[in-house]
């Protein structure tokens, strides 16, 4: 029988964050992953000699320091860091055309100024004053200085000055968006776009996505100099930073470790179970960064009084799941790519509506690292709008399966001839991902993109569980879905699990935000 102070179930951001900075803080942390590689939906992997990005691949705010974005902050509380690539230019094929355009304070009235004329553009400029001190209010707290229990007035309080006069803007911040775009945006293509950026953010349109997770995006995106990044070598180089700061500080990680039950003594967790028969016993706390769903099934045998807790979160809605398409192609003649191309079929079915939204990742363009030489690497994917439903039950090994797949392909194919005309004939290496490869490898139920909380209807539990010492980060906790989101719940509670002097002193030792 093995024994530590803490263990985190899952090593996806969120975990990794929240366990490194638990093992910075001094505690024995053990993170228990049921992969081979590490990293959830942000690992990487190898085919051929093209590297792939098995999720996330836009990121911002991460190449600079002070940042407002939560994970800069943790990379920086352990003294650990990617090297980052950046770059200002995405490309869109939208059903209005197809178009380069770049962030920043002015990125997109060009646009609109050819595409729906001034008054768009005059609505765009008004949404922004209005978003400024709402993203000022965003981001006048920082993620380092929260924690869930009284203490967060002592850690909060270095930061009171910039705080309080963004005060009148926090009810604001609290509701959804959809509010604040009715009251200035009338143009249809802008109102669009907007929900576009809202489903890329939470999963949600704008009338379900919390006005503070826009606020955020419009402060880090639309500012002077702005630029996005991308980490040489691909995510699977974030996730190694962030697995660096975990053991440099003593913690451990232990690969291919499936966890098949959270034990509990009466009301209380003090352990996990493993496949293989082993237990580890923690003395003060267990963390799952697995989704509720995912949790409440190594929960098997919970008391009576605690099954009202696992009803209710059981109840929570699901966002839908994925499909992916991670080529390796020949790059000749492919001289003016974009890094990034976002796709929409049809404004009219809804952002939402199944396999509208496509996104295409081609990192190679800015590391060619990632593919042989002449070669580039391909990311294709519909960014949780995938029903699971169609592919429940499915064998994987049948002949149905296999119709399917190449059948709900085919729209990733489509999008990306938009780019790349005769991508077809160009591939070397082509494999397709569905809700169940997302269900398998991610040990993600349903394959989900994470909980479907509309704003106004319901609110993303925080980290505390009515089984003691119990614990909970990543996409199914406050702040939500989204990169940014599972960081700051992994640091969230890492802070809230340690005394309040060890938050501050950690608080003292890096810049946080740019005062």
């Amino acid at each position: 029988m093995n024994q530590t102070e803490i263990i985190v179930i899952g090593s996806g951001i969120g975990g990794l964050c929240c366990a490194a900075l638990l093992a910075r803080y001094g505690y024995d942390v053990v993170v228990c992953e049921s992969h081979s590689i590490p990293g959830g939906a942000a690992h990487g992997f190898e085919r051929a000699g093209f590297f792939f990005d098995s999720g996330p691949s836009l990121y911002s705010g991460l190449s600079y320091s002070p940042s407002a974005n939560p994970l800069r902050q943790v990379l920086d509380a352990l003294g650990e860091d990617a090297h980052w690539l950046t770059y200002d230019t995405w490309g869109c094929c939208l059903p209005e055309g197809d178009f380069d355009t770049t962030v920043g304070a002015d990125q997109f009235c060009e646009v609109l100024q050819t595409l729906r004329g001034a008054m768009a553009v005059k609505e765009w400029h008004q949404l922004q004053q209005i978003m400024a001190p709402l993203g000022k209010a965003a981001i006048a707290l920082p993620p380092a200085a929260m924690r869930f229990d009284l203490g967060a007035m002592r850690t909060a309080g270095p930061f009171l000055p910039t705080l309080l006069p963004q005060a009148r803007h926090v009810a604001k911040l609290t509701g959804p968006f959809s509010r604040i775009m009715d009251g200035v945006v009338h143009d249809e293509f802008v109102r669009n776009w907007l929900n576009m950026l809202c489903f890329l953010l939470s999963g949600l349109p704008a009338d379900g996505t919390i006005t503070a997770e826009v606020a955020f995006m419009f402060a880090d995106w639309y500012r002077p100099g702005v630029q996005l990044d991308y980490p040489q070598g691909g995510s699977a180089s974030l996730v190694a930073a962030l697995v660096r700061g975990l053991q440099k500080y003593g913690g451990e990680l232990q690969l291919n470790t499936h966890i098949e039950e959270i034990l509990l003594d009466g009301d209380s967790a003090k352990g996990v179970r493993l496949r293989n028969g082993e237990t580890i016993m923690a003395t003060k706390a267990v963390i799952s960064n697995a989704s509720i769903w995912d949790t409440l099934k190594l929960l098997p045998s919970l008391p009576p009084r605690l099954q009202r807790f696992a009803t209710k979160r059981q109840a929570i809605p699901e966002c839908a799941s994925f499909m992916h398409l991670h080529l390796g192609i020949d790059a000749t003649g492919l001289d003016h790519l974009a890094c990034h191309y976002i796709v929409v079929n049809d404004w009219n079915l809804g952002i939402d509506a199944p396999q509208n939204l496509v996104l295409i990742s081609i990192p190679s363009v800015l590391d060619p690292g990632l593919a042989p030489a002449g070669k580039h690497t391909i990311h294709v994917y519909t960014p949780g709008n995938e029903p699971y439903a169609l592919w429940a039950g499915l064998d994987r090994r049948s002949p149905d399966y296999a119709t399917l797949k190449q059948q709900r392909a085919e729209v990733m194919w489509q999008a990306l001839e938009r780019v790349i005309g005769d991508v077809r004939s160009r591939c070397e290496v082509t494999l397709v991902g569905t809700p169940l490869t997302h269900e398998r490898f991610l040990r993600r139920h349903h394959g989900t993109y994470g909980p479907a909380i509309h704003t106004g209807q319901g609110v993303f539990p925080g980290p505390q569980t009515p089984v003691q010492h119990l614990w909970c980060c990543g996409d199914s906790t406050f702040p939500g879905i989204g990169l940014p989101a599972v960081a700051a719940s992994g640091m969230v509670l890492a802070n809230t699990l340690v005394p309040v002097s060890k938050q501050l002193e950690m608080l003292r030792g890096i810049a946080v935000i740019d005062r």
